[in-house]
């Protein structure tokens, strides 16, 4: 399947931004059951000052804020053509080793609510035991949107008994680093059967199986990642693969406008 995607990201400011740096993670990987067909970032407002690729192969753009600027938008758009890998990613790649996948981060530590998903969880068949992980993940805390924090840890998630895919996503992390099974965020793109416009990216996890590799699910709607999916960024947490992050000093009174559009060709 081919996907067309337009993600457009407009900040107005009331009081001008005197300077600012953003790392900007928008753009898909050319791996694993994907490749980006053609992909362009366009800034009014500020410059690209370079790109480089992170130690989790993310594209990363730096992105400078023109001097006391009160409007900035960022365009990313672009193809991308996904085959069907039924969620398997595949063997892990690249200069970070595995274990670093089972390192705990303030946003997905193994507390008690986290203790009590997985006590008894048998995972002598890895993946049909991660699926069932993934099922009392939803059973635990409902999906909602706008119900939780953009901070939030997977703790908190579960005490509230409600959150958005990036919670759920944090919460299966936990668990099956818990487990002893490595795992990592995933951000990106996702194609809804119902509308072409969305105002944010999906997120996703993947736990490396035995056997198997990187595996993907989707905690939120149940199911592993297909050809409506698109990898953009993978990290420990939400912290790494976030779609925008840096610094700005002044622009008080900030807008936030996004808009993504995410279609079949």
């Amino acid at each position: 399947m081919r996907l067309k995607i337009n993600h457009v990201t407009r900040y107005r400011f009331a009081e001008p931004a005197h300077f600012a740096l953003q790392q900007i993670r928008k753009t898909p990987k050319s791996a694993h059951h994907q490749r980006v067909v053609n992909w362009r970032t366009e800034v009014t407002g500020g410059k690209r000052e370079l790109s480089f690729e992170d130690h989790h192969h993310n594209l990363t753009e730096l992105i400078s804020y023109d001097r006391d600027t009160t409007d900035l938008e960022i365009l990313c758009e672009g193809e991308v053509e996904i085959d069907d890998g039924h969620g398997i990613v595949g063997r892990h790649r690249g200069p970070v080793p595995l274990w670093l996948y089972l390192s705990t981060t303030p946003r997905t530590e193994a507390r008690a609510g986290v203790r009590d998903l997985v006590r008894g969880m048998d995972m002598s068949d890895q993946l049909n035991g991660l699926h069932r992980l993934s099922s009392a993940i939803r059973e635990a805390v409902a999906y909602e949107v706008g119900a939780s924090e953009p901070d939030w840890s997977a703790e908190e998630a579960i005490e509230a008994g409600r959150g958005v895919c990036q919670d759920h996503s944090h919460i299966f992390i936990a668990c099956a680093r818990r487990l002893g099974i490595p795992a990592r965020y995933v951000s990106g793109y996702l194609m809804l059967n119902d509308r072409i416009s969305q105002e944010a990216m999906h997120a996703w996890a993947e736990a490396h199986v035995e056997g198997l590799g990187w595996v993907g699910f989707d905690i939120s709607n149940g199911i592993s990642p297909d050809t409506r999916y698109v990898r953009v960024a993978t990290g420990l947490d939400y912290a790494e693969a976030a779609p925008v992050s840096g610094m700005r000093i002044g622009g008080a009174g900030e807008e936030l406008d996004v808009q993504i559009d995410v279609a079949q060709q």
